[in-house]
Formats: C-alpha cells, sequence, structure tokens
C-alpha cells in the first residue's frame, strides 16, 4: 500500500503519454486478431475518446492484470541461468521496464522466431523482448520500439589451415574479405530470419546465386558459429556484437567481413498498441540518454564484458551448458523427492534464503543453506547445521512439517505452497494472524494473493497488529510478502531454464 502513490503517478504518465501520441498522429488504424482496437482519427479527437481508447488498449490491461508478458529468446546474451539468477541483457532491461510500469514481469520463451510473432499477435504475449533487426519485412507485421542498439551483420567463417603460422596478409588473402565472393558458396543461416532476407537481397546485388541453407530455430545463433569452427558447416551470419563475443571462445573464426550496412536493434509490440509503444520508447529515450548510465552498464555487462562471458560459458553452472543451478543440486532432488516438492523450488528457496552460501550467518542467527536457527536446526533433525547436507536435511524436514501444519486448512496445493514459504520466514502464528484479519474483513482466509498476503503487509501497522483477532502481534510482513514473491517468480525461472 506504500507504493500505491507512485504507482498512481505512473499510471497517469503511461496515460497521458499514450493519449500524446494519438492527439499528435494524424491517422493510426489496425487491429488484431483479438479484436482490439486502438485507434482512430485524431480529427475532434476528445479526451474522452482518448480516455475511452486507453482503457481499451493493450497497455490498460497490462496494467489492469499488473503482469507484463514479454516473449524472449534463449541465448548466452538475451536470457539465461548463471548460479541460480536469472540474467540477460534483454531480461535485465525488461525487469526495469517492468518496475517502471509498476507491475510484474512474466517470461515466455516461444520454441521459434515464427512462433514468437505469432504469440505476440494472437495476444500471448504484449511485448517481443528480444532484439529484432528492424527490416521492411518485418514492419509490416510489428511495429518497432526506439532501437535498443546498432550493428551489422558479418560473415562468420573459419580461419584457414596452421592460420597461427600465417602473417596477416596470407590470412587475409585465404578468407572472404569481399561479399561478392560469396557467389555459388552455401551460407548456414534461420529459416525467417533477417540474415536470410540479407541474403537473398546480397545475391541481387551481386547478381550471382548465393546457397542458403535454411537451418532450424532449435539451432541457436551461437550453435552456428560452434559449426562453422568445427567445420560442420562452411558459413553463416551472426550481428556483429554478437559474434565478436563468440569470437573469444573460437579464436579459429573470423567475423570481419561485414554484409549489411548498420542495422537498428529493437524490440516490438502488435502495430494496433501506440499506447504501449509510446510508453516503451518514452522510457527508453530516457534510459538512453546522456544522464543515466544504466543502459550502457548492462550493454557493457553482456556485450564488451569478454571475462565474465567466457567465465559463464565454461561454468557448468550455466543454463546454456547444463542443467546444473548449485552445488547442491543432488541434495535438493534427493531431499525433494523425499517430501514430494519439486527439486527446482527447493533450489528457489535456497537461493533466496542464502544464494546457496554454505557460510552464511543472518544477524538474528540463521545458519547455512537454508538458513536455520541452532534450535530450529536441532528440532528437525540436523547435527550441524554448517553442514549443507545436515542443512538441508533439517529445512526441508521443517517445509515437511509445515505442509502437513497446512494441509488440514489450505485444500489448494498451489495456494499451500504459499502459506507454507510464508510461515518458514515469518512463522505460521503471524500467517494465522492475517488468516484471522482476512476473515474479519470480508476477505478469503485460505486464498493468497490479494486476500490473506494483503492483511500480512497491514500487520506492521498499530490499527491492525492491535486488533483483537490478532494473537502474535507486530510482523514487518512486507518481508514475507516478498519472499514468497521472489521465490515463485525464481521458480518460475528455473522451469523455464532448467
Amino acid at each position: 500500500m506504500q507504493k500505491l502513490t507512485t504507482f498512481g503517478k505512473k499510471r497517469l504518465l503511461f496515460i497521458l503519454a499514450g493519449i500524446l501520441v494519438l492527439v499528435t498522429s494524424i491517422y493510426y488504424c489496425s487491429s488484431n486478431s483479438t479484436g482490439n482496437h486502438e485507434s482512430m482519427s485524431a480529427d475532434n479527437l476528445t479526451a474522452a475518446d482518448s480516455l475511452e481508447l486507453f482503457a481499451q488498449s493493450t497497455l490498460a490491461r497490462i496494467q489492469a492484470k499488473g503482469e507484463l508478458v514479454a516473449l524472449t529468446c534463449y541465448n548466452a546474451h538475451s536470457y539465461f541461468l548463471y548460479r541460480g539468477q536469472p540474467m540477460g541483457y534483454d531480461y535485465e532491461l525488461l525487469q526495469l521496464l517492468a518496475q517502471e510500469m509498476s507491475v510484474n514481469l512474466r517470461i515466455v520463451v516461444p520454441d521459434s522466431r515464427k512462433a514468437m510473432e505469432s504469440s505476440l499477435v494472437s495476444g500471448e504475449g504484449d511485448i517481443i523482448g528480444m532484439g529484432m533487426t528492424v527490416t521492411q519485412n518485418n514492419a509490416e507485421s510489428l511495429k518497432f520500439t526506439t532501437p535498443l542498439r546498432t550493428t551489422r551483420q558479418v560473415l562468420v567463417q573459419r580461419m584457414p589451415e596452421d592460420w597461427e603460422k600465417l602473417e596477416e596478409h596470407e590470412i587475409t588473402n585465404l578468407l572472404i574479405r569481399n561479399p561478392i565472393d560469396l557467389r555459388n558458396k552455401t551460407v548456414s543461416v534461420h529459416a525467417n530470419s533477417a540474415f536470410e532476407d540479407r541474403l537473398a537481397n546480397l545475391a541481387q546485388e551481386i547478381g550471382e546465386e548465393i546457397f542458403v541453407e535454411l537451418m532450424p530455430d532449435s539451432l541457436g545463433v551461437e550453435a552456428l558459429i560452434r559449426m562453422v569452427s568445427e567445420a560442420e558447416i562452411e558459413f553463416t551470419v551472426a550481428n556483429e556484437d554478437v559474434a565478436l563475443l563468440y569470437q573469444t571462445l573460437y579464436p579459429n573464426i573470423n567475423v570481419g567481413t561485414p554484409i549489411s550496412f548498420t542495422q537498428h536493434i529493437a524490440w516490438a509490440v502488435r502495430k494496433d498498441s501506440p499506447f504501449l509503444l509510446n510508453a516503451v520508447n518514452s522510457w527508453l529515450n530516457q534510459m538512453q540518454s546522456t544522464y543515466d548510465p544504466t543502459y550502457n552498464v548492462i550493454y557493457n555487462k553482456y556485450f564488451k564484458n569478454m571475462t565474465a562471458f567466457r567465465r559463464r560459458q565454461n561454468s557448468d553452472y550455466f543454463s546454456i551448458n547444463g542443467n546444473r543451478i548449485s552445488i547442491f543440486d543432488d541434495l535438493f532432488q534427493s531431499h525433494a523427492n523425499r517430501i514430494g516438492w519439486d527439486w527446482r523450488l527447493l533450489a528457489a528457496q535456497a537461493f533466496e534464503e542464502s544464494r546457496f552460501n554454505r557460510h552464511i550467518e543472518s544477524w538474528m542467527g540463521a545458519v547455512g543453506v537454508m538458513q536455520l536457527l541452532p534450535s530450529t536446526g536441532e528440532r528437525f533433525g540436523a547435527k550441524d547445521l554448517r553442514n549443507p547436507a545436515d542443512n538441508i536435511l533439517a529445512g526441508t524436514n521443517y517445509l515437511q512439517w509445515l505442509e502437513s501444519y497446512w494441509s488440514r486448512e489450505i485444500q489448494d496445493p498451489n495456494e499451500r505452497i504459499k502459506f507454507i514459504l510464508a510461515s518458514y520466514n515469518a512463522g505460521q502464528g503471524h500467517i494465522q494472524d492475517a488468516r484471522r484479519l482476512a476473515a474479519k474483513y470480508g476477505y478469503n482466509p485460505n486464498a493468497w494473493d490479494g486476500n490473506v498476503a494483503v492483511f500480512l503487509l497491514k500487520k506492521s501497522n498499530k490499527k491492525y497488529y492491535n486488533d483483537p483477532v490478532v494473537r502474535f502481534g507486530y510482523c514487518r510482513g512486507d518481508e514475507a510478502f516478498q519472499y514468497v514473491k521472489d521465490i515463485l517468480e525464481r521458480y518460475e525461472h528455473y522451469k523455464l531454464l532448467t
């Protein structure tokens, strides 16, 4: 409730920004398959008209449901998991956008670019939050945001044999340096990509045939670059900023031959979403201003820091390379199976508690991976809380006890998980207080979101913690509320990426 004023101000700014784009446009007319209309002639457009259009808009629906659904790509720079933490250039920017809009972010990863565009057009997603090359072909069906960055397409080719022993001019003479020399060569790229379009245009420009081998989307750009390095294919095409990253992993590839002019890389929305487009553009323009370093910090983190890129690529806990989240995965899997939990949920909780640091100790004396007080650890079977095996054993025993406790009152297993997690953090007594308050004020005591969670947040307010139905007094309910929210959000990432 303390954030209500901030949310209201931001919502009003988004409304005004959306109205502005309408009244300054002479004509904007399109609709999608869901029947959503956000357009009309600006002639005689009144404030009431604009507000009515806003009420029907994609942006209004996002704010009403409190969730931005972003379609993105699972790769080594857009969105991935590293040491239990979701990361990525597009992911971090999308997080900041959702925060600016005062909504939650939900990531969806379609299995192909074509599926991504279909999901956007059908309304399953609100925005394509993955860098797309802006082309005339793409612009026929999508509306692009302010560019996130610029780059150019480059040819990815293998260095000649024994290139380490050759002089630089000798290497250059053995590489394709002029695009015209691609005539009658085979280049492998993804179907329906800007790279396929560019090769078709290039063939027309040079008046010679270029054979294009279309590869499935299941093979990311990274896989195609590796295949060039390992001589499985002869050539591919990539955006230069991405290609330079992979050159640090595969020194036997060369990415120094451009095949396009500089191009814009942007996100996309449906063509009938001008309110959302204008809001995103306003935010991006602010992010990219010289007064705010945040955008450049994120860009450099993922496209300039080659050392960090190599470190991730060589890690067992990088989701692109495998399914390990932490060094404790075997323990999580064993104990989660014992109590009937998904091990990824247990891992998400452990990350929230300790970031998998076995040595951490809180100011209250909670110890280890599952952050247990010595009294709790002893009660639930730990001999040495500093031993991760003992710590995770006791933590899962405690979760099993909470499961039994709440199963008598909360029948829905999905709801029950929220009560269990909140109790692990704040104690079941405070959660029962919030349930009693919810019932007193006409809310559902067996539902978390919008019900019991509301009154847990109120337990730091004197009016509520002194209420006759409250037995356990004051509680900083915002901590437990955020605890549950963060674990379940991280669990969704783990399910997507592991």
